[in-house]
């Protein structure tokens, strides 16, 4: 016997969203089908790499494993919604500017947990980056440009802090995250 679906109402990087959604749903598979969401994406199915990596309340979540229902009353935000006026995040400049991504696919995932990591830390060390991003794969190997990246992100942080993001930021521009 299978869960009659339900309805799911949370803000969707800084929108009051609701959607009907089958228990078994995660959200990843919400985001992507009923959204049209794709900087998440599924890779491993298993919360092992962090390409699924979305916020849910300010914190880092496996969407890959997080069922959607569990979404209920929450404050979702997608790498999507890290630019502010049409304006790049700066760990999405330094992503860019450090040449931390070749295939792109686990980009995302990487940008929201560096966000995360510099919204805890403000300068971390390479030993708190790499600690912090290790439930993070890629399998490009961009591992230096990566540490780089997030210590440039740091960096212009730090120079401007104006352009740290706030929970008010609004959608990315479809020209960084595309496909899926």
């Amino acid at each position: 016997m299978s869960a009659a679906p339900r309805t799911v109402r949370f803000m969707l990087n800084g929108a009051a969203v609701e959607s009907t959604v089958a228990s078994h749903l995660s959200l990843v598979e919400v985001l992507r089908d009923h959204f049209d969401l794709f900087g998440a994406r599924e890779s491993c199915g298993q919360g092992m790499c962090g390409c699924c990596t979305v916020l849910v309340d300010g914190r880092a979540v496996s969407s890959c494993l997080y069922l959607a229902a569990f979404a209920d009353g929450a404050d979702v935000v997608t790498v999507e919604h890290l630019a502010a006026e049409g304006r790049l995040d700066p760990v999405q400049e330094a992503f860019i500017a450090a040449g931390a991504f070749q295939c792109g696919f686990c980009t995302p995932g990487f940008v929201l947990m560096a966000k995360q990591l510099l919204d805890e830390i403000s300068d971390p060390t390479d030993d708190e980056i790499r600690h912090y991003l290790s439930g993070n794969l890629c399998r490009c190997g961009a591992y230096p440009e990566i540490i780089a990246a997030v210590k440039l992100a740091a960096t212009r942080r730090q120079d401007d802090p104006s352009r740290t993001p706030s929970a008010s930021t609004k959608p990315l521009a479809d020209d960084l995250i595309e496909g899926g």
